[in-house]
């Protein structure tokens, strides 16, 4: 067995209907005045369907397919966000997952309490974040206004400091929901080498990613996913050309 692996045999999981049937007082008043037709009552979603996988140390796998193939889902499930129906998983290792930048934040606190804040979120012990914490900053070019609360912060300001965050934390598995920039011209530029850097050091990458050309260098293995499941799974530019021929 490998140091550092991804195990899914037969996972099942489910998005509960009332996500989709819960309705707004709005809608309940429309409804009443027969302004509007009441909402018809949605089953559970079958979101991965007897999904078999395994990723071992090494493998840097691409995940491809349209929209509402289960992606996300996979990822998001992967990084124990989504609790699988039945089936089994295992994963080996420490996961790192980037999926939404600015979790954990709070606006009425200061750029620097936040990095304690999102460094918990991520698992980080308070040493560690303090031993990371000026790194943050130089990364995140805020200077003094690292002691500012961040509702003060420009949209650029909070995005350079969400993603020096978030990418300052190594893992031996890392997640990608897509490639992540950030900032303006020349701060992406070192966002980029960082999340290169990331991807390179991660004993197992998984990313989901719509850009082809970023799967097809980064990857060495990967799938297309319809439906829930696994239509194929092999070298990079295989599926690539397979995904691109279906989609014309």
């Amino acid at each position: 067995m490998d140091k550092y692996y991804v195990q899914m045999e037969n996972v099942n999981l489910y998005y509960p209907s009332h996500i989709y049937n819960a309705t707004t007082l709005k809608q309940e008043v429309f409804s009443l005045l027969k302004l509007q037709k009441k909402k018809e009552k949605l089953d559970d979603v079958h979101a991965l369907k007897d999904f078999n996988l395994y990723i071992r140390e090494g493998e840097k796998v691409g995940v491809i397919g349209h929209n509402g193939a289960g992606k996300s889902t996979l990822l998001k499930t992967i990084a124990g966000i989504y609790p699988i129906k039945s089936g089994m998983l295992e994963v080996k290792g420490e996961i790192r997952s980037l999926f939404d930048l600015a979790l954990g934040f709070d606006l009425e606190s200061t750029g620097r309490e936040n990095i304690m804040y999102r460094g918990l979120l991520l698992g980080e012990t308070p040493k560690r974040i303090k031993e990371q914490e000026q790194k943050i900053i130089d990364f995140a070019e805020l200077g003094e206004f690292i002691d500012y609360p961040i509702r003060s912060y420009s949209s650029g300001m909070l995005i350079r400091l969400a993603f020096a965050i978030s990418t300052s934390i190594d893992g031996e598995i890392l997640l990608l929901d897509e490639v992540i920039g950030a900032g303006d011209a020349s701060f992406a530029v070192k966002a980029k080498e960082r999340m290169m850097g990331l991807m390179g050091k991660a004993k197992i990458l998984v990313l989901v990613s719509h850009d082809l050309n970023t799967i097809e260098e980064v990857c060495n293995r990967v799938i297309l996913v319809k439906g829930g499941n696994i239509l194929m799974d092999g070298e990079p530019q295989e599926v690539i050309d397979y995904y691109k021929n279906s989609v014309r």
